[in-house]
């Protein structure tokens, strides 16, 4: 009989890559990674006849381009340009590194989701518990709704309150469970938003994780206060300040824009310091500083050495007006009959 976690591997490759007989399957891995749940997703790719191949690099000590110095960037490159399937299971993200980057461009076929600090139980409650075709129903209906819109606003009740504008040649990216095609995917729960560059204003608190520096929620919150997309002040506890000097020790002034927002519809998700089951959290929105790709923000995306994301709990938000989402509840008609009952 297989375990949970057996299962929930097999879900992985079988339902939502849709893995094919032959298939190339890239797992990356580092130091901080869970050995368990690498051999459990390369036995999944060998069921199906496809062929695994795992990568294990030092833990670097930074993400994205932050990590560069410390990759083997010519072989790590030429593995993820060449598969079909690239999943990281890496404690420090290569995702927005420069091996990611010439995949991203190269590989027209690849196939790629980033599970950062991935363990056993992680893996069960986020991919092998969700019954992911009622969530895929309610999480396209939002995506279509935020794609229509121009304007959304996003307060909770820490005292975030913020506004902008959606850019209708950006990249509103669904991940809802379905890595059958080509395309940069994520976890399964969430609805990623590249505002219109320069049209975010007012004020973000982070009152969940912040990954990183952190890897945890903040002493107290941080407030960010934001003008036309740029943070122009930081306020908060010991860790706020920490942050600030987070941010600008970069000394790149694309590490104060702000980079995208995202919803968090993940039923078996739960606030644990690890920041992609933290970005799924239901109810839940997700604020990225930094780097954007040109894949999410033709034609130029946005420069910066790195990337950093924060938490917002408990949101509400609006479309053009109209609010779809009460303190981390959904409260327009149509989603809440479309809404999956598992973890609700």
């Amino acid at each position: 009989m297989k375990t949970e976690l057996q299962i929930a591997a097999d879900k992985l490759i079988r339902e939502i890559f849709v893995v094919k007989p032959g298939e190339s399957v890239v797992l990356t891995a580092d130091g901080g990674s869970d050995s368990r749940v690498l051999e459990a997703v390369s036995e999944s790719v060998l069921e199906v006849g496809g062929h695994p191949m795992t990568i294990v690099v030092p833990t670097p000590g930074g993400v994205g381009k932050a990590a560069d110095p410390d990759l083997p960037v010519e072989p790590l490159s030429a593995a993820v340009c060449n598969c079909d399937v690239w999943i990281e299971f890496n404690h420090q993200w290569l995702l927005y590194s420069t091996p990611f980057e010439r995949a991203a461009e190269q590989n027209k076929k690849l196939r790629y989701m980033c599970l950062v600090d991935f363990n056993e139980e992680l893996m069960i409650r986020t991919i092998g518990h969700v019954e992911t075709p009622k969530l895929q129903v309610f999480m396209r209906r939002v995506t279509q709704m935020t794609e229509q819109a121009k304007t959304m606003r996003v307060t909770t009740p820490a005292g975030c309150d913020v506004s902008f504008e959606i850019d209708p040649q950006h990249y509103v990216a669904c991940d809802c469970g379905d890595a059958s095609f080509p395309a940069t995917h994520m976890l399964t729960g969430q609805i990623n938003v590249v505002p219109r560059f320069g049209s975010i204003n007012g004020t973000i608190v982070f009152d969940g994780s912040v990954t990183p520096p952190f890897g945890k929620s903040p002493d107290e919150p941080i407030r960010l206060m934001v003008k036309d997309s740029v943070i122009v002040k930081i306020e908060g506890g010991a860790d706020a300040a920490a942050y600030e000097r987070f941010l600008r020790d970069f000394q790149d002034p694309g590490m104060l824009k702000m980079a995208h927002i995202a919803y968090g519809f993940n039923p078996g998700a739960k606030l644990t310091g690890n920041i992609v089951e933290d970005e799924r959290v239901w109810g839940a929105t997700e604020w990225g500083i930094g780097y954007v790709s040109v894949i999410d923000a033709p034609p130029c995306g946005q420069e910066a050495v790195s990337h950093t994301d924060g938490i917002c709990l408990n949101s509400s938000v609006w479309l053009d007006g109209h609010q779809i989402m009460d303190c981390g509840e959904i409260v327009d008609e149509e989603l809440k009959a479309l809404m999956p009952e598992i973890g609700r």
